[in-house]
């Protein structure tokens, strides 16, 4: 296997692990029972996601002929992996503060946020195969979901403040919301990256 492929083979891991913790998070939100055994599973891929981040790293350090520019390998393991360190924190937060009712709004934004990653997947996959006329159609997609998060982002606070009268509970949930907006954040920036390597190579 030569060593473009050994990069591809950590990042279609890295990628899959995402596609799990997402598909977790949507379960999470839809429904709080079992509330420690679901943030354990993507704790448990958080961590696994970190392995094989310094795995990426460490490859990185140790070749000299990479598939494409160094620092863009490792700014697609570095913000995917904050992707995951998001998605956990999500579902931590959640779990710590102790609420106990999850939201439709909370749901929808878990679900567009695992949609984008449903497309960062299918993105990698085109890197990979050097498919790159498809890949700007799917980063144009992972930017029109980040923008709908960030609009249901600021909806959802003005109706949470209009609404909600308890306002402890309005800053547990305005910090969940905003770990799931940032996620949404961070899967642009690995969008970004990948328009980035199209503009180099294509």
């Amino acid at each position: 296997m030569n060593k473009g492929e050994e990069f591809f083979e950590l990042f279609d891991c890295v990628g899959k692990n995402l596609l799990k913790a997402s598909a977790a998070l949507v379960e999470f939100f839809e429904s709080f029972e079992d509330m420690a055994a679901k943030v354990r599973l993507i704790s448990d891929l958080e961590h696994d996601n970190d392995v094989l981040t310094q795995e990426i790293i460490r490859k990185l350090n140790k070749t000299f002929l990479t598939p494409f520019d160094r620092e863009d390998i490792y700014a697609i393991a570095a913000r995917m992996d904050d992707v995951l360190d998001l998605i956990w924190g999500a579902a931590q937060r959640a779990q710590l503060f102790k609420i106990e009712a999850p939201t439709e709004e909370a749901i929808a934004m878990a679900r567009t946020l695992a949609s984008t990653v449903e497309l960062l997947y299918k993105t990698l996959n085109y890197l990979r195969a050097k498919k790159y006329s498809y890949i700007q159609d799917l980063c144009v997609e992972i930017h029109k979901l980040e923008n709908r998060n960030d609009r249901l982002f600021r909806e959802t606070l003005g109706k949470m403040f209009e609404q909600v009268k308890d306002p402890i509970l309005i800053i547990k949930w305005k910090e969940v919301y905003e770990i799931l907006e940032d996620a949404s954040d961070k899967c642009e920036d690995v969008a970004n990256t990948f328009e980035a390597i199209v503009l180099k190579y294509a």
